[in-house]
């Protein structure tokens, strides 16, 4: 498929690939504990906390973020456990 003579096939992989990577975290977070999970918790259980020195977690925290602002899941402030909105 192409736009524009742009190739569509990597941005629908990617797409695919977001899409499953919210469903993975909504069911971390509805299979995982009552209270919450914290980014760190939910990066190592899904295997994706890896990042560069100093900075592991944006891959989770920035789908967090992401579903935030859908309206999926809310993160409370005080103790940093996100959680099913």
């Amino acid at each position: 498929m192409t736009i524009n003579n742009i190739n569509m096939e990597p941005y629908q992989l990617a797409q695919h690939a977001i899409a499953d990577l919210k469903t993975a975290i909504l069911l971390s977070l509805r299979n995982g504990s009552e209270i919450g999970m914290k980014n760190a918790d939910l990066g190592r259980y899904l295997g994706i906390h890896h990042g560069h020195a100093g900075h592991e977690g944006h891959i989770q925290r920035s789908m967090l973020s992401l579903m935030e602002i859908e309206g999926l899941v809310v993160q409370d402030k005080t103790c940093k456990l996100w959680q099913l909105k």
